[in-house]
């Protein structure tokens, strides 16, 4: 059975995802305000949201096991926003931040395989379905105390891996169809020789339909996300995460539930492998 959305949570495009603006705001400058007029991007695995999952990575990445447990914990903080005369437009000022760290659930003790720490400062702009953010952000790497004591004694050397970030994301939506794109430039690496060029794109399929309506209650409708990330570094392999299923709609036009409640995992953010594959060519080279 099928159903549509009621009309108060499509009066804007940032309603339809679930940002959380208030439908009464008016024009002019809001301190401290409630949600964004940037929609997050729902697949993209560095997107600041808290998650945990079960996942299965590559048999060549050093861990005991290929199920791994991803854990986020993410959050947004909104300075203050410049509202438009047209609901949902605006310019937003945030500060952002979040943790993700994955576990090797074949080890006895859980083991920490690696942890990723990200804070950034996102400037989200939106006129009509064109929207745009602009963000700096600082990410730091680091390996497990577990992971390392793996690797032999002489291949146990540290590397610190941090870099700061200028990236830049276009979207545009079309009905129930939203499409992105951009990059980011790598600025501050540690490595030195860390490639600082990275492409970035996607999709969301997210229609208005209720498929299992509750009444009062809301209902739940589809939702499916694909975002694909190329970099210089692995000489412009793409990594595709996609994510796909049911998301709690609220029958007042509130902000939705967290996220798809019945979707297989999304694929892990790669800078576990990248760094495990970085560090031992580097230890190899150390050792000619």
């Amino acid at each position: 059975m099928l159903a549509s959305a009621p009309l108060g949570a499509q009066s804007s495009f940032p309603e339809r995802c679930g940002t959380g603006l208030p439908n009464n705001e008016k024009a002019g400058y809001s301190p401290l305000p409630r949600g964004d007029v940037f929609c997050p991007l729902v697949a993209d695995p560095k997107s600041a949201h808290s998650f945990v999952s079960v996942v299965r990575e590559r048999p060549d990445s050093g861990v005991t096991s290929s199920r791994l447990a991803s854990v986020g914990i993410g959050d947004k903080f909104a300075l203050g926003r410049w509202s438009g005369k047209r609901p949902g437009d605006g310019v937003q000022l945030s500060l952002s931040a979040a943790v993700f760290a994955q576990f090797d659930l074949g080890a006895a003790s859980f083991d920490l395989l690696n942890a990723d720490y990200v804070i950034g400062v996102p400037l989200t702009i939106r006129r009509g379905r064109w929207s745009m953010r602009l963000r700096v952000y600082h990410q730091s790497s680091h390996l497990g105390d577990e992971y390392l004591l793996r690797e032999p004694a002489t291949r146990r050397d540290r590397e610190n891996l941090s870099f700061e970030s200028l990236e830049t994301t276009f979207s545009i939506d079309a009905g129930p169809l939203r499409l992105y794109g951009g990059g980011e430039r790598l600025l501050n690496r540690e490595p030195a020789d860390l490639a600082g060029t990275v492409a970035h794109a996607g999709a969301e399929f997210r229609p208005m339909i209720w498929v299992l309506p509750l009444g009062r209650l809301g209902g739940f409708r589809f939702l499916a996300a694909s975002d694909v990330k190329s970099s210089k570094e692995h000489d412009w392999k793409p990594s595709v995460s996609a994510r796909a299923g049911l998301e709690y709609d609220r029958a007042d036009g509130a902000e939705p539930g967290p996220g798809p409640v019945v979707a297989p995992p999304h694929r892990i953010a790669p800078q576990l492998q990248e760094r495990a594959t970085r560090l031992r060519r580097r230890q190899v080279d150390r050792s000619r």
